[in-house]
Order: structure tokens, then C-alpha cells, then sequence
């Protein structure tokens, strides 16, 4: 199933998403659906908050971000009650998007390296270390569960120079190839 995607301004992008039980019904089908709505839309990461699904998962798929010399080590993973437990390395600047704020792109600094500890969808615990793209895909996505978009991440400036794309993404007011549910249109039914 494809979902549509969340666009900024629902309250569910802003909100810390819950934990998720281990019974949580058709988990593995909904990372599947996760990550088929994820290509569907280009994207590299998808949060379940970005499908109006407010627990913590989100998926990821880091080869498209892999430069000629990295090629074939990017990450195909779904995480599940994920903790960044450290962030650590320089600092770095890199042009990031969002499946719910298309049209805006900006530079956002973060730490070139992480720990983070999930589950898998076995339930399977791991404490991994990851850097660079991967590494920034997935704090990217991580900010996600955290109710943070990277929009958050820019300084005052830069955020009244969007403030206004921001306004007409929430209206309805973009073109996308994929399917999008807008927070403003969903209150005037």
C-alpha cells in the first residue's frame, strides 16, 4: 500500500512519537508499505509520523545518497524504537529536503557520526555506528520520531525566508508526483 505522504504543518510532525509494543499488530507489513511509499516518492528516509502514524519507526535506504566511492554501502534498514545514544565528529553542512516539505531545500550542520540503538523487525536489539550520508540520513529521520523537521535546524533568517513556501505547503498550494494529505484541506471537509 502506498500512503500519502504528510505535508508540514500537521500536528503529527511536531509531536514525539510513542514506543511501539512488540505485539503492535502487522508490523512487517507496514515497513514493507513504509518503504514502498518511500520509492515511490524518491525519497531516502521515511518517518511513520510522515504517514500520520504517530510511533517510533522509520525506514531508510542510503544508496541513492552514496557518492562514486561509496557506492554499494549504503543502508536498507527499518528502525524500530530507535535511541541515538551519541553524536560525535565535525560538524557538516549538506542541502536537505523532506517527502513533507517538498519544494524547500536547505543546509543543516550535523555530526558526522552516530550511535544508535533499535530493533529490528524480528525485534532483534542492535547498537550500531554509522557515518556520513548514512549517518545523516538516518538523524534526518531520527529528528522525525522526535517530533523535529529539519526546517527546525535553521537559523531565524532562513526561517522567515521559507516562512511563506512553508504557509502554501500547509494549504495544499504544491505539486508533487506523489499523494500528499494537507492539514488545512482535512478541516475544511
Amino acid at each position: 500500500m502506498i500512503y500519502p505522504i504528510t505535508a508540514y504543518g500537521d500536528p503529527v510532525l511536531k509531536e514525539p512519537a510513542a514506543d511501539i509494543p512488540q505485539d503492535f499488530p502487522n508490523l512487517k507489513e507496514l515497513t514493507d508499505d513504509m518503504f514502498a511509499t518511500m520509492y515511490h516518492a524518491h525519497g531516502v528516509g521515511l518517518a511513520a509520523p510522515q504517514i500520520s502514524k504517530s510511533i517510533r519507526l522509520f525506514v531508510i535506504d542510503s544508496e541513492p545518497m552514496m557518492d562514486d566511492e561509496d557506492k554499494g554501502k549504503g543502508v536498507k534498514k527499518a528502525f524500530i524504537n530507535p535511541e541515538i545514544i551519541e553524536e560525535d565528529g565535525e560538524e557538516w553542512g549538506f542541502e536537505e529536503g523532506c517527502l513533507s516539505i517538498p519544494g524547500v531545500r536547505e543546509v543543516v550542520y550535523r555530526p558526522e557520526r552516530i550511535v544508535i540503538r533499535y530493533f529490528d523487525e524480528d525485534w532483534n536489539e542492535h547498537e550500531d555506528t554509522y557515518d556520513g550520508m548514512t549517518a545523516r540520513v538516518i538523524q534526518h529521520e531520527y529528528d522525525h520520531v522526535e517530533g523535529i523537521l529539519f526546517t527546525d535546524h535553521l537559523n531565524g533568517l532562513k526561517k522567515r525566508l521559507i516562512k511563506n513556501r512553508l504557509a502554501k505547503i500547509t494549504k495544499g498550494d504544491v505539486d508533487t508526483d506523489y499523494k500528499m494529505k494537507f492539514p488545512l484541506l482535512a478541516k475544511k471537509r
